[in-house]
């Protein structure tokens, strides 16, 4: 265990708050008269009725002081036992051991999930930060809505990353076919939406490679989806005809049922990874299906060694590069040993030497561990050595095809386009960059002309990102010479994540927001009406884009670049910067873009670009200045690297049919079977829960009615019953959270939640986490909010360290903001929704401020105050003392923020928000929704069509 001292402090900070407020309400309320000497002779004040029983300060004395202090010291102690509780125990380690077996698997793998996805979080808040400083708007709630679309989509990789591994597997035996062909598939159709693909006859052998070319949108990301799973269980495609994987039917058999015979890669596998560690990312499949410990520790060294990833095993899976995220995606799906490894574009975002890395690790497992290797890559040429099949899309059919032509070694250098002499428009002299105290670029200097186009390259981490962001913001270490134009025109950039610069969820909502900031600009040109979409369909050329209704991240990823240059390029920039500019793109996307590019130089527009692919800054004819380690750009191309050589590891050779069915069969029945209740069962269990949650919130005006005797126990068994009643709601509700998507979309959204929460500055930290809860449960069901709402609190507290005796009350609280959200009227649509919701979130913020308060009033006010709690008391006496008291404290006060907040942030983004959420909602691989039933959420919008790369087309 580490010791924290950070919840320590916060715990001894609290009890003191504690102390110094019993001790306010000891002096405001009949005064601290006890004893003598007297220190203030306050006259006492007696309230009228209803509270003529209050009697407003009074003497106050130095022992009457000293009495309110002792008073306090069992609760401020208590308070300080838990923060160094909070401080020795880790909680975010118990979510893992949870996660790896028992009653609780499924909502532990969610927790774990939310806090994995914390570091995404904050990932996705400065990449929009960073996008609304480029696109000139002030960061502020529409921002919540690009950052909530890119978790989101993390959410969705996530879903499939967990589906893949295994998560909710039954442990199904099967019997190997005839231990041939892993993978059988014949006049096969796979459809989504309008798209439908045909595959007339594809069985690659065991020990091949065999490679997928086609355009951007062709379809090769849906028919590697459709052989993994992940078409037709979860994404609400179709497969018909013969499609065998591992000798099951991939109809009738979901991704999980086959995680151990079918390694898959995804795109972006960083955006994919469920948990924090590396170490912990590559044994995930394996804790999913129960191996045991040591084993699994030893398969994931042994891998990793394989892979060459040994020394990455402890890092923090947000702190790889490209490369190695990629080759740590790689370990991670071949730890099981599977038969079939489907990648999917792992040469992307790739330098040269990661690429030939990759490359090496695919045909290894290929060649040597006997695996059948299915790769999907548009930057096929790397491949060529090494691939025994190719296959390409045309018209809409899987066809054979033959190797590319090898394009022009890296070597060879064209000398650029002449271009006639133009003025410098931007000069950077002696330019560094720092990140938290780390060099990033080292005295960089350059110089851009107008109309002229200029390449960085170099190998992943070389600062070619950073240097780009700096002269964009026109930032650099002080002391150094800073970047700048040199008339002070713009400096526009399309950053990597060039997906946040969509702010609005229509093309055409886009274009006009940049019609509208143009005219808000220092020129103060008033564009002639359709003057953003001319300007896109002339960047586009003559195929054209969609420009209507269609969602900026349903575009294809070729579409979605362009739109991103016409939107930073609209005022005609004197210097456009671009990172990467053909990641995932086809040859023919790529031309597209590099006509954008042309069209923006010819305009006069200096144009920068980051990237990879040397190939494609040759074709534009672009000045090449190389970089390496994070110093200046140079006249020379980097050295060559040395070869990786893989490490051998027979025990990662491919077993045998017999042994294969044998593994299988002994991990079903190890597997330990998990109860699923009744649905009346589980209904009943969680009234009860829930009823006896509220009893332990209202204990001060149910003892009342209680013998004197037994009301002196009830603040006890308050205090027992509120966390056996949390346990009992999430045992029943465990079966909820079966589909890795509902864990997946649970753990995201409690992971905002969460950060929400944290930032916020009200009691029981929800004031702005109120918006996300009511507007996710109206979205998602009831269900789904009351588990929102509890996972926000069990993430937050653990981030924080604020477990607490409070912290079931609050788990209740929230829960019940969140499934009441999903018992709204499920018809009412439009304006007329949203304004049910700003008073639905009115009346929960009241009632939630109302609930928090009266269970713990007695124990903050103490006794012998006018508003103390009076055992055996009339009901309307303590009735009164208690509103009187939540009044002064939060009614007032705190409660009505909350409010306010809570009916601004639904006017601001809730539309926005709902239609986010909405297209995310996926059909749950078991048939139901994500609430855990159909009844429980308004009726499902039609499934969603991408979860891959955010783009439909793909």
């Amino acid at each position: 265990m580490t010791f924290r001292p950070a919840p320590l402090r916060a715990a001894a900070v609290l009890a003191a708050v504690f102390i110094a407020a019993r001790v306010v309400y000891r002096v405001l309320f009949n005064g601290a008269g006890t004893g003598s000497p007297v220190l203030l002779n306050l006259p006492p004040l007696r309230l009228p009725a209803p509270y003529a029983h209050v009697v407003f300060l009074g003497p106050v004395t130095a022992p009457g002081l000293w009495a309110a202090v002792l008073s306090a010291l069992p609760i401020a102690l208590t308070i300080l036992a838990f923060g160094l509780l909070n401080a020795w125990v880790d909680v975010s380690r118990g979510f893992v051991r949870l996660a790896r077996g028992g009653p609780l698997q499924g909502i532990a793998r969610m927790l774990v999930v939310a806090w994995a996805a914390l570091p995404a979080l904050s990932d996705a808040v400065a990449s929009v930060r960073l996008a609304f400083r480029l696109r000139g708007e002030r960061f502020g709630p529409r921002a919540l809505v690009p950052i909530l679309e890119r978790t989101l989509e993390h959410a969705g990789r996530v879903a499939a990353a967990l589906e893949l591994r295994g998560f909710g597997s039954r442990g199904t035996s099967h019997t190997d076919h005839d231990g041939g062909s892993p993978l059988q598939v014949r006049d096969a159709q796979f459809r989504i939406g309008e798209a439908q693909l045909q595959v007339g006859s594809f069985e690659p052998r065991p020990g091949t490679l065999s490679v997928m070319t086609g355009p951007t949108g062709s379809g090769k990301s849906t028919i590697l989806r459709g052989i993994a799973g992940l078409l037709s269980h979860v994404d609400g495609g179709e497969i018909s005809g013969t499609v065998i994987v591992g000798g099951l039917d991939r109809a009738s058999a979901p991704p999980r049922d086959t995680a151990r015979m079918v390694g898959v890669v995804l795109q972006n596998p960083r955006a994919a990874f469920a948990t924090t560690r590396v170490r912990d990312e590559i044994a995930l499949a394996l804790e999913l299906r129960g191996a045991p410990s040591l084993a699994g520790k030893a398969r994931v060294l042994e891998v990793a060694e394989r892979v060459g990833v040994t020394a990455l095993l402890d890092r923090d899976v947000s702190t790889l590069s490209a490369g190695e995220a990629t080759l740590v995606a790689i370990a991670a799906a071949v730890v099981d040993r599977p038969r079939l490894l489907l990648v999917d574009e792992p040469l992307a975002d790739l330098d040269a030497t990661a690429r030939a890395r990759v490359t090496t690790i695919l045909r290894t497992l290929a060649r040597e561990d006997g695996v059948c290797v299915i790769v999907a890559e548009h930057r096929a040429e790397a491949l060529v050595p090494v691939a025994d099949a190719w296959w390409t899309i045309q018209d809409a059919a899987l066809v054979p095809d033959t190797a590319p032509s090898p394009s022009t070694p890296t070597g060879a250098r064209p000398a650029p386009i002449p271009v006639p002499e133009q003025p410098s428009v931007l000069t950077a002299a002696h330019l560094s960059v720092h990140h938290k105290g780390t060099p990033l670029v080292r005295d960089a200097s350059l110089d851009l002309h107008r109309g002229g186009i200029v390449a960085l390259v170099g190998p992943n981490g070389a600062g070619k990102s950073s240097l780009l962001v700096a002269l964009a913001l026109g930032e650099g270490t002080p002391g150094t010479a800073r970047a700048g134009t040199v008339d002070g025109g713009r400096v526009a950039l399309v950053p990597d994540a060039s997906d946040d610069l969509f702010t609005r969820d229509t093309v055409a909502g886009e274009l006009r927001a940049a019609e509208r900031r143009l005219a808000r600009g220092k020129n103060g040109v008033q564009p002639q009406p359709g003057f953003a979409a001319a300007r896109l369909a002339r960047l586009r050329g003559a195929d054209g884009m969609p420009i209507g209704h269609e969602h900026p991240r349903d575009l294809s990823a070729g579409e979605r670049r362009i739109l991103a240059i016409a939107l930073q390029t609209m005022d005609n920039p004197e210097v456009l910067l671009i990172d990467e500019p053909t990641r995932g793109l086809d040859p023919a996307a790529r031309a597209a873009v590099s006509a954008a590019l042309r069209a923006a130089a010819e305009d006069g527009t200096a144009v920068l670009i980051a990237t990879h692919d040397l190939g494609f800054a040759h074709g534009l004819g672009a000045r090449i200045l190389p970089m390496r380690d994070g110093v200046a750009p140079s006249a020379e191309l980097e050295p060559a690297r040395e070869t990786f050589v893989p490490a051998p590891a027979p025990a990662l050779a491919c077993p045998t049919p017999a042994a294969f069915q044998e593994q299988g069969v002994t991990a079903a029945a190890k597997k330990p079977h998990r109860l699923r209740l009744p649905r009346g069962a589980e209904l009943a269990i969680l009234a009860a829960a829930n009823l006896l949650a509220l009893a332990a919130f209202c204990w001060p005006l149910l003892a009342a009615a209680l013998p004197q005797d037994a009301a002196a126990a009830t603040p006890y068994i308050a205090l027992a019953i509120a966390p056996v009643a949390a346990v009992a709601v999430v045992l029943s509700l465990d079966g909820s959270v079966r589909s890795a998507h509902t864990v997946a979309l649970l753990g995201v959204l409690a992971a905002v939640g969460s950060a929400v929460r944290v930032a916020s500055t009200g009691v029981g930290g929800v004031e702005a986490v109120f918006i996300l809860l009511i507007l996710a449960g109206r979205a998602f069901g009831a269900r789904f909010g009351l588990l929102l709402g509890a996972a926000t609190i069990a993430v937050s507290s653990a981030l924080w360290g604020g477990m607490g005796p409070w912290t079931p009350f609050q788990i209740f609280a929230c829960a019940w903001v969140g499934a009441g959200a999903g018992l709204l009227p499920k018809r009412v649509r439009g304006r007329a929704e949203l304004w049910m919701l700003a008073g639905y979130g009115v009346v929960a913020s009241y009632l939630f401020g109302l609930l928090l308060n009266l269970w713990f009033w007695p124990f903050a006010v103490g006794a012998g105050t006018g508003i103390s709690y009076v055992p055996g008391a009339p009901l309307a006496t303590n009735l009164s003392s208690f509103l009187l008291y939540s009044l002064l404290t939060s009614t007032a006060g705190w409660d009505t923020l909350r409010a306010v907040t809570t009916v601004i942030g639904i006017a601001v983004v809730g539309r926005a928000v709902l239609a986010s959420l909405r297209r995310v909602k996926p059909v749950s691989a078991g048939g139901g929704r994500v609430g855990g039933r159909s009844g429980d959420g308004p009726e499902a919008p039609p499934p969603t069509l991408t979860r891959s790369g955010g783009s439909l087309r793909r």
